[in-house]
């Protein structure tokens, strides 16, 4: 029977750590995690031997070895991956729940038949068939889950696995296990069935959030965008009729301009001349990009840049047809800018001011960005970008820009040196 147990707990950490594997964004190369999972399974089955062979009578061993096991597991699932925050802890918890219930399964097959060799094989077949389902089912979608970050209470979720899994301990392991109570199998199967249940009830519910908010976020785009459309048929308009104007002044210049050349009044056919070319200059529709809705967005930033009196140092290169999706990418640059100009406009005249090199074309994105700024930036210690001073209920902006980022797998920076404020933007697409 020691034996059994030695096999069965070490088939269920090799498949708790495949779960960690498969399910996380890996925060170092796929060599060197699989090394660091490969390690905390030596030191789990480790730990079994000491709590099953060595000390197999020790209430307090069981005890301490199971915690110790619960934090080489967690921290694990922590280390390896590349996000470390409550969604991490949330897929840490679940997966020790979907690996318990295997477990469990074991369990009640060798008390069914005494066989170990089929309980074991019927194990490893509850557990393979267990994480190929959520492998080829909700893989993806728990990885969409980390672009973005619109849910706030992962950690209140947590706490549904963490009761779950000491429901099954209670009931299965400890103090006295489905062998020494076989009572008590029933009760467990239901509560399998009720944990499975329940998990599909809150990844929908967390699904409908991450609707909710994208269909929020997309109808605020929309409804800029579509004002934007406005403004620029609007100033269209204004510049049709000011070229109207134009034209049928342009004879009168035309003819001033002769007398002033009979008159060798060189200087003021020059005036003349500037004052034309100005008043050309000033209805000149200026297209920043040939993608059409990112030039509505760059046109929007520029003519409120120009109300708070902000001068933009803008140097674009985008592709009209982008490899990625426009609204996201033309949100990334709203919301860098709107950080941008709220940042300077209270400064001094010769302080208010952005310098921004926006390159995107099919094969790459750079994005720098530079402002002056006066007021202290707080970074973040985990994601490294600056925290809103708004509160708790802000700063979506930059976890927009983060998500985009990510999800184009590229890289951000923030730098603060000297009283400017820097954001770099890298992808390789």
């Amino acid at each position: 029977m020691d034996y059994y147990k030695n096999i069965a707990y070490f088939i269920s950490h090799i498949f708790l750590l495949s779960f960690f594997y498969l399910f996380t964004i890996h925060r170092f190369s796929k060599r060197k995690t699989s090394c660091i999972c490969i390690c905390a399974l030596l030191s789990l089955g480790i730990s079994d031997c000491l709590k099953l062979n060595v000390f197999p009578d020790s209430d307090l061993c069981y005890v301490l070895v199971t915690v110790f096991q619960i934090l080489v597991a967690q921290l694990t699932n922590l280390y390896i991956s590349k996000n470390r925050d409550g969604r991490v802890v949330f897929l840490g918890l679940t997966a020790s729940n979907y690996v318990i219930a295997g477990s469990v399964v074991s369990l009640v097959l060798y008390i069914l038949t005494k066989h170990a060799v089929l309980s074991l094989a019927g194990s490893t077949m509850v557990h393979a068939s267990i994480l190929f389902f959520l492998f080829k089912k909700l893989k993806n979608i728990w990885l969409g889950y980390f672009e973005k970050e619109y849910i706030k209470n992962w950690w209140e979720l947590c706490l549904i696995p963490v009761f779950f899994y000491c429901g099954f301990s209670s009931i299965a392991f400890f103090p006295y296990n489905l062998y020494e109570n076989s009572n008590n199998i029933l009760g467990i199967m239901i509560f399998i069935v009720t944990m499975f249940v329940s998990y599909v009830v809150v990844l929908r519910y967390v699904e409908s959030e991450f609707r909710r908010n994208d269909m929020y976020w997309k109808n605020l785009l929309s409804e800029c965008y579509i004002k934007d459309l406005e403004n620029q048929y609007l100033s269209m308009e204004k510049f049709e009729q000011n070229l109207k104007i134009l034209r049928h002044d342009i004879r009168h210049y035309s003819g001033m301009i002769e007398n002033l050349l009979d008159q060798k009044e060189y200087d003021e056919v020059k005036k003349v001349v500037r004052h034309i070319n100005d008043a050309v200059d000033e209805n000149k529709i200026v297209k920043y990009s040939n993608n059409l809705v990112i030039n509505t967005i760059i046109i929007n930033i520029m003519e409120r840049a120009r109300s708070y009196g902000i001068k933009v140092n803008l140097d674009a290169t985008i592709a009209k047809d982008l490899p990625v999706d426009n609204y996201e990418f033309a949100m990334v640059i709203a919301n860098l800018f709107d950080n941008a100009l709220l940042s300077v406009k209270d400064l001094d005249k010769e302080k208010r001011y952005v310098d921004a090199n926006i390159q995107c074309t099919q094969h790459h994105l750079f994005i720098d960005m530079k402002n002056e700024y006066e007021k202290e930036i707080t970074m973040d210690s985990v994601t490294g970008l600056p925290k809103s001073r708004k509160g708790k209920n802000h700063g979506f902006g930059m976890q927009s820009v983060q998500a985009f980022t990510e999800k184009t797998g590229g890289n951000i920076g923030c730098y603060c040196k000297n009283g400017i404020f820097q954001i770099i933007i890298i992808a390789k697409f």
